[in-house]
């Protein structure tokens, strides 16, 4: 590893783009606080991680309990002595029409994808204007710049992180590092959410070219082990053979 270890604190660490990237995290050297729901599989994660000589610990963690993430960011800090990133992972995904009516599934696309993004900033930004630094990486998708039928409300949630992410950048030069990746489709659980039968099917054919998780890690890594001075602001990731 030739950059400088950090404490990253990463949430909806238990599967998908939040796993892979602690695992590749960790590889570079970096100290892990892993945060998600599915306490089982962080303790399976930490597992491996740390039987691998990587350093890594978990809490269990609901983004959308503001006092949670808070708590979750303070028991990093406490384990660690600070904390230099936090990777906004967590996310959902129940497409469908708005002539569903899902309005439930609405409301939890809310919560987690633009609540749990606020969340985190509000639990970490504090400490990082303290200690003179620190680094957001925010996980939107390709959604934060297109919309697509059955996906508005999700479109909706991940324009509301590309906008979080700029505003914060923008108040935040100096001190604070802002990242947004945004993936294409990627392999995940987040079609599994999906309850909508059209939504579904649709799914289907457009995971068909799905890019592994471990390529938007790669991406996460790249931004996070830049040097101070530079801000590496957007990263948009789809595979070769998408056009969306």
């Amino acid at each position: 590893m030739t950059h400088a270890a950090k404490v990253v604190a990463v949430t909806g660490a238990s599967s998908g783009i939040g796993e892979a990237t602690a695992r590749r995290l960790a590889a570079d050297g970096h100290r892990l606080f892993l945060g998600a729901r599915r306490a089982e599989r962080l303790e399976a994660l930490v597992k491996e991680i740390t039987t691998a000589d990587g350093t890594a610990a978990f809490r269990r963690l609901d983004v959308t309990d503001a006092a949670d993430v808070r708590d979750f960011v303070s028991a990093a800090r406490e384990r660690y002595g600070r904390v230099d990133v936090v990777v906004n992972n967590a996310g959902v995904m129940p497409l469908s029409p708005l002539e569903a009516l899902r309005v439930d599934e609405w409301n939890r696309m809310i919560d987690v994808n633009v609540r749990g993004v606020l969340n985190g900033i509000a639990a970490a930004l504090p400490s990082m204007r303290a200690q003179g630094g620190g680094h957001f990486v925010n996980i939107a998708s390709v959604g934060a710049y297109e919309v697509s039928p059955t996906a508005a409300v999700y479109c909706a949630t991940k324009f509301a992180v590309r906008a979080i992410s700029e505003g914060l950048r923008q108040e935040s030069a100096g001190d604070i590092r802002v990242t947004l990746v945004s993936p294409g489709v990627t392999e995940s659980e987040l079609a599994d959410g999906i309850s909508d039968p059209v939504a579904g099917e649709a799914m289907k054919t457009y995971r068909a070219v799905a890019l592994p998780a471990a390529a938007i890690a790669e991406a996460i890594a790249y931004a996070v082990s830049q040097p101070p001075q530079v801000d590496v602001n957007e990263i948009v990731v789809r595979p070769a053979a998408s056009a969306q």
